[in-house]
């Protein structure tokens, strides 16, 4: 089996002669860089994160509705997400090695339509522990969309676009976040909650359609396809945990170091993304509509700090960007939690950056996971490594649930902040890969 280049090898490959054709080059050079079956596949991995990011949120905004609706406190509802990333991560893992194994473009309809099947199952739930086994068995299509649709992009993109190609892909988390919040601004305005967060799950039928569109257009890289078939031992865990030995190095340091990196990171994301609609409705005061104009503010910071993240990944490099915002969503955290009450026109204010920096330091995460690893392995170890940091991380929203409790929900979104710390420490252990081909 091939391993990655040990971490003093050069990072600065020259571009490929796609790469330095004149109209590669502009804010969209990255588009332009992928042929028409990499542009199929690039919308394919958007509308499927898109649609993941839209299943995915229909919970946090019906949270105040469920926890009236089934009698529930702070720790309960924050169990909701607990439970969905925590089985996210054997998701996840699993749709790694299946991608390794049978391809990405088929695993990624597997993980779509997983997730589709079990947010429209939620809506049906006629209690809250039966709400919380849906929830969970959606956590595996969830878990598996974005590191297979991630993939997928990244082995059609060239090493020169391939953050900006990655980034692009990351900020359909903002679209579907988006129309979420759209869709609950008018779902909870003319149907009452009782039913309305019914009625919110039931949209979660959406991704059917790309599924029918996705069958026939979108398929995988060939040269990445060849090189996979070829390749021994694809898919295995084994593989992702040896040591180096013998002077060779192995896959171990690397996983290891990714896996906490991408804790650290989701944690504080995820405390951000559960607790903020709470976070407003209850202890800001607002209404449905007030909420969703100061998401509105934090979701267009989200989708500009995506791309710009992805142009800054390219520019800087993978690691001094995850460092960069991962110190400014930290700020931004102490400093959104810390705003004295009557001050709502500096808390939507302070939205955008917020939202502007906790989604910049996830720009780089598709190409830098997807550079660490080998192609025979690379569904497997971004698999695992990426969803067992969501595992781990979605410890941070109930700890915030239970601490809301005593501290207040704006009080305990400043223990968001320690996850991006954790991030910032495991970068010590990861080596810089831009410019790395993967074939």
């Amino acid at each position: 089996m091939s391993t990655p280049p040990p971490s003093h090898a050069p990072t600065s490959d020259p571009p490929s002669a796609a790469d330095r054709r004149p109209g590669h080059d502009g804010p969209l050079g990255w588009l332009r860089a992928l042929d028409p079956r990499g542009r199929r596949a690039f919308a394919g991995a958007f509308g499927g994160y898109a649609l993941d990011s839209y299943d995915y949120f229909t919970l946090p905004l019906s949270m105040v509705a469920l926890a009236a609706y089934f009698g529930l406190d702070s720790g309960q509802t924050g169990l909701f997400t607990t439970v969905t990333l925590a089985v996210s991560a054997v998701g996840g893992a699993v749709a790694g090695v299946v991608a390794d194994r049978v391809g990405r473009v088929r695993a990624l309809m597997i993980t779509v339509l997983t997730y589709a099947v079990f947010t429209v199952a939620c809506g049906f739930a006629p209690t809250y522990e039966t709400l919380l086994v849906f929830r969970a068995l959606q956590g595996l299509g969830f878990g598996g969309e974005w590191a297979v649709g991630a993939i997928l992009v990244a082995e059609y993109a060239g090493a020169r676009h391939r953050g900006r190609t990655l980034g692009a892909v990351q900020s359909s988390w903002a679209v579907g976040w988006a129309l979420a919040a759209i869709v609950y601004t008018l779902v909870f305005s003319f149907v009452g909650d009782d039913l309305a967060w019914r009625v919110m799950f039931w949209t979660g039928a959406l991704p059917a359609l790309l599924m029918v569109w996705m069958r026939r257009r979108v398929h995988d890289a060939p040269e990445a396809a060849a090189a996979r078939e070829r390749s021994a031992g694809r898919g295995s865990f084994a593989a992702i945990f040896k040591p180096g030995t013998g002077g060779e190095p192995g896959l171990l340091r690397t996983t290891v170091f990714a896996g906490l990196l991408s804790t650290g990171v989701q944690g504080g994301y995820y405390t951000l993304a559960t607790w903020v609609p709470t976070y407003l409705k209850t202890e800001r005061g607002l209404s449905v509509v007030g909420t969703g104009s100061y998401l509105a503010f934090l979701i267009s910071g989200a989708f500009i700090g995506y791309l710009t993240g992805g142009h800054l990944t390219d520019r800087l490099g993978r690691r001094r960007n995850i460092w960069l915002f991962a110190l400014l969503s930290a700020i931004c955290i102490l400093a959104y939690a810390d705003i004295p009450d009557g001050a709502d026109t500096l808390l939507l204010v302070l939205g955008f950056p917020l939202g502007f920096c906790m989604s910049a330091i996830f720009s780089g995460f598709g190409s830098y996971l997807s550079e660490l690893y080998p192609t025979a392995v690379r569904g497997t170890g971004q698999g695992f490594t990426y969803n067992t940091g969501r595992a781990v991380g979605a410890v941070f929203p109930t700890l915030v649930g239970f601490l809301a409790d005593g501290w207040g929900v704006g009080g305990a979104l400043v223990f968001g902040a320690v996850g991006y710390g954790l991030a910032a420490l495991a970068l010590l252990g990861l080596p810089e890969t831009r410019g790395r081909e993967l074939v």
